[in-house]
């Protein structure tokens, strides 16, 4: 591998919050070991059609405190392709970048992974993904921060559900994984929390819904992780029908979870691994996702990172159970 001068970044996939400081750390701490940084706007697609400019540190200038991504994000099924593959390669050796530095999730670091093992290009990876669903991190860029504005929407949803006795069911993002689900529903006191890992069946929902009105209280609370087949909609007919003295009401939280300014977790979380990029290039690795594990920065494997399960800690599932008698 020839040496590296130039790196390119760039995120990918949907948006998370952080991942403006992620860019920031990549860019600052990439001009601080002498690296060239050029920044590649709307993830792959960018990357394809050239769309390629020169950061300095001015550039990334207060953005740490902002949502969303300063370089734009977008999904690319061109990349998917050789073809596809072949223009994102040109594009990089008409700007001499010797380095990719990708911030996005499963999907976006599998493209990395793929067009590293194609193209004689050094790939780091960064977590940003509000699910928290790469292996190899104890946290992913935005996770955080999601967690946060779920529980802040479900304080307020609780606030109706009690006034008029209702049953809230709360569909939140997460793809594949509960991890959202099941701490925001520990966090919000939420009665119940429908996730992949744990799949609640009828005999579960009819002993939540009788265990709320032992305690004189008829109202709850059940956060689901969203699924094109089994999320809240799904769970709360079902209650409609076999239940129909409970009035039942669904709120998807949608989009509004990615949004928002990142909690200083995340912004630390995003530089430390920002830094971590750069350190990991200075190092000479490749092909690995820069992550944290017990506050330190660890580097895993683009296959190890992608391709295996992310463990839930099922204590969690207890803990809920018991705590919401």
């Amino acid at each position: 591998m020839t040496t590296i001068k130039t790196i390119g970044v760039l995120t990918s996939g949907g948006d998370a919050p952080g991942m403006n400081a992620a860019v920031r750390a990549v860019t600052r701490a990439g001009i601080a070991k002498g690296f060239k940084i050029k920044a590649i706007y709307r993830g792959y697609e960018g990357l394809i059609k050239g769309e390629i400019k020169e950061f300095t540190t001015e550039n990334v200038s207060g953005i740490i405190d902002h949502g969303g991504t300063i370089l734009r994000t977008a999904r690319s099924e061109r990349f998917t392709t050789e073809e596809g593959m072949a223009e994102a390669y040109k594009s990089l050796k008409k700007e001499e970048i010797d380095a990719l530095v990708v911030i996005g999730g499963n999907g976006s670091l599998t493209g990395a992974m793929q067009f590293a093992q194609k193209y004689d290009i050094a790939c780091i990876g960064l977590p940003g993904t509000i699910d928290n669903d790469l292996y190899g991190t104890d946290s992913t860029i935005g996770y955080d921060t999601t967690l946060n504005t779920i529980v802040e929407c479900v304080d307020r949803i609780r606030d109706t559900a009690t006034s008029h006795e209702r049953i809230f069911f709360v569909e939140v993002m997460g793809r594949d994984a509960g991890f959202l689900a099941q701490n925001s529903a520990i966090a919000s006191g939420a009665e119940a929390a429908i996730i992949p890992e744990d799949y609640t069946d009828v005999d579960q929902l009819e002993q939540f819904l009788t265990r709320g009105i032992r305690k004189s209280k008829k109202s709850c609370i059940v956060i689901v992780s969203e699924s094109k087949k089994y999320g809240a909609m799904y769970y709360a007919d079902r209650v409609k029908k076999e239940f129909p003295d409970y009035d039942v009401r669904v709120t998807i939280l949608g989009h509004l979870q990615r949004g928002g300014s990142p909690s200083a977790y995340d912004r630390i979380l995003a530089s430390q691994t920002g830094y971590g990029a750069i350190e990991a290039i200075v190092q000479g690795q490749r092909n690995v996702m820069v992550g944290i594990r017990n506050n330190e920065v660890v580097y895993v494997p683009f296959a190890e990172a992608i391709r295996s399960d992310k463990p839930l800690n099922k204590k969690l599932i207890k803990i809920l159970d018991d705590l919401s008698i």
